[in-house]
């Protein structure tokens, strides 16, 4: 028999904001310039397939939030190298506005990563700032 949840609920705005507690952001331009610097060790995509094709931040890596656990996890036959190989290097997070990459942020650092920032904005403030896309 199922337990009952004795938690309130939550709206999906305030589980963000539990989530921008514990997780360092970024801006776009801040974002950018780790990128050039090389301070940055990924940019991880977490949009969904359709809206990374339309374009991306060059070099990222696509990671749907839907399968981000799996592809972050190096004991599943869905991880990816890219990632999992990068456990303690600086890992910017990015969606389209923010709200995504945030709770991925909090999922990889739950999951043991330990430099992991969101990209405030998301993808759509750094293609407003006219950054490079591909």
């Amino acid at each position: 028999m199922p337990t009952q949840n004795t938690e309130q609920s939550k709206s999906a705005s305030q589980i963000v904001a539990e989530a921008r507690q514990t997780i360092a952001e970024i801006t776009v331009a801040q974002a950018k310039e780790e990128l050039d610097q090389g301070q940055a060790g990924l940019v991880l995509d977490v949009r969904e397939p359709a809206e990374w094709e339309k374009s991306h931040i060059p070099g990222a890596v696509l990671a749907p939030r839907g399968m981000l656990e799996w592809y972050a996890d190096p004991t599943t036959p869905y991880a990816k190298p890219e990632l999992t190989t990068r456990r303690e290097a600086r890992i910017i997070v990015a969606c389209a506005s923010g709200g995504r990459s945030m709770l991925a942020a909090e999922t990889l650092r739950k999951m043991g990563y330990t430099d992991v920032v969101n990209m405030a904005g998301g993808f759509n403030e750094w293609s407003k700032q006219g950054f490079p896309v591909e």
